[in-house]
């Protein structure tokens, strides 16, 4: 297994500890949404002819300028990029683990409804107060 694919579990894991979050597997391609909604593109887990290793987010600030810096990387397809949806290939020299951890987080809350987001908000008070 190359690192791409621990960064990529690291991502889903990650994404699935947020609170309200599920897994789904929509045109056969792992998401993971908050209300219904997407808000981490994930893929498919091996690469194909058509297909690299990628993930997609919703980035709002700062981050999406950084986000497309990374080599391959571009606003997403469909559209979605004129929303801030940048797609990131995996087989490329990401930013530290804990970057991209913060992209789906910053995903996370411009797709989460408000309620999720107070639980983590909540979350994050009682972790610091340990």
């Amino acid at each position: 297994m190359s690192d791409w694919h621990a960064v990529r579990q690291a991502i889903h894991d990650f994404a699935l500890s947020l609170p309200e979050t599920h897994e789904d597997f929509p045109w056969g391609e792992s998401v993971i949404k908050v209300n219904k909604k997407v808000f981490v593109f994930l893929g498919i887990e091996e690469p194909t002819e058509k297909w690299n290793p990628a993930f997609g987010v919703k980035l709002l600030s700062e981050s999406h300028g950084h986000a497309l810096t990374v080599e391959g990387a571009e606003p997403s397809g469909y559209g979605l990029g004129k929303a801030g949806w940048v797609t990131v290939p995996f087989e490329s020299e990401l930013p530290e683990t804990d970057v991209l951890l913060d992209w789906v987080e910053e995903s996370y809350r411009a797709i989460a409804p408000k309620r999720a987001i107070k639980l983590l908000d909540g979350q994050a008070q009682r972790e610091a107060d340990q």
